[in-house]
């Protein structure tokens, strides 16, 4: 067995399709401060086949060296919008058949394995500040809340680890 050059490992990686709908799972970035979580959070959705990702509120957006750094040029190959106010962004996403998913630990969240995708629904991944999580103001536009199950002292995971854990989630509910 021999370990793989970047250029096989991408010609692998180009050759295959993304599973059922994961190519139609859009990203939200929302108030996410620290440009290397974005720029990680726009490598793991290349990794994963996800096209867009949106940010908004304060989230940095390319071109930024610390973005790139992280990202090690995703941000060119995934498509991204940012919106100041993501209000109208979710309004418009609701109108283009979307449900929006929110990461959060909430009263009713259901756990990441346990959730059931919605059949004809699209799917938006809703991810919040590193240290307050999804702001208060979007939480009457999530339709579901998931979070990841958790058995260690500590209660929370760095957003780009949680964009990453999430889209492996979606992955194999897609598979």
């Amino acid at each position: 067995m021999d370990k793989l050059s970047t250029k096989e490992i991408l010609q692998q990686n180009l050759a295959r399709s993304t599973p059922g709908a994961l190519d139609n799972v859009t990203i939200l970035l929302h108030n996410v401060r620290s440009m290397h979580n974005v720029g990680a959070a726009f490598r793991s959705a290349d990794a994963f086949g996800i096209r867009k990702i949106l940010l908004s509120g304060y989230s940095p957006t390319p071109p930024r060296p610390e973005i790139s750094k992280t990202a090690i040029g995703a941000e060119k190959h995934v498509e991204w919008k940012y919106t100041e106010d993501p209000t109208q962004q979710i309004n418009a996403l609701h109108e283009e058949n979307y449900r929006l998913v929110g990461l959060e630990q909430m009263s009713g969240s259901i756990l990441l394995p346990d959730y059931q995708i919605p059949a004809e629904k699209k799917i938006c991944l809703v991810f919040g500040n590193e240290v307050t999580g999804v702001d208060e103001d979007l939480l009457p536009y999530i339709d579901d809340f998931v979070e990841i199950p958790q058995y260690g002292h500590k209660h929370s995971l760095n957003v780009s680890v949680t964009v990453g854990v999430a889209l492996y989630a979606f992955l194999e509910k897609y598979w």
